[in-house]
């Protein structure tokens, strides 16, 4: 998403999750549009700070009928990607944030990572995401790739990391 926004002329801008941070940061950046992986998403639109299923349905709606074309016509070129949905690993609170931090080290010496919130994982054709949850006492795993194939593969590779991190003797040398 980030690369096509860019593409396309926008500006993506990654950063933490949480209604509040997320409608902050847009005030702050002056966005129209804002997005978490959960789903939800934020309109600057005609009134700040929609963060309403019902309408970006009838925004959708709107813009796809004062345009003349039908969305798939406006979706085409969009590359296909898979993903999968949210994995939440348990994790005790007081390890969880520690957990993300090696995680993280591992991966800044062998990879592109963005650390803006836990840990992306930037991979040639897709990424994972590792992070602590701010409420509970898990981590949050997510997936995209350009093939089921290289999806398993992204999710292996950072589950490997994750267990790793997990082991006492990782964290013994902390």
């Amino acid at each position: 998403m980030y690369d096509q926004i860019n593409k396309l002329g926008g500006n993506a801008i990654m950063y933490k999750t949480g209604h509040s941070l997320i409608k902050a940061k847009m005030k702050e950046e002056h966005a129209e549009l804002a997005g978490e992986m959960s789903g939800h998403m934020f309109f600057a639109d005609r009134y700040y700070g929609y963060d309403d299923a019902l309408y970006a349905a009838c925004r959708l709606t709107e813009i796809v009928a004062k345009s003349g074309r039908p969305l798939s016509a406006q979706l085409e070129g969009l590359p296909h990607m898979v993903s999968t949905p949210e994995i939440r690993v348990d994790c005790p609170d007081d390890i969880k944030f520690g957990v993300v931090e090696r995680v993280a080290t591992h991966f800044k010496k062998i990879r592109k990572t963005v650390d803006t919130d836990g840990v992306r994982v930037i991979f040639p054709e897709g990424w994972g995401l590792l992070r602590a949850s701010n409420t509970q006492p898990v981590l949050v795993m997510r997936f995209e790739a350009a093939s089921e194939k290289l999806l398993k593969e992204y999710q292996t590779e950072v589950e490997q990391a994750l267990e790793e991190a997990r082991s006492p003797v990782s964290a013994s040398h902390t």
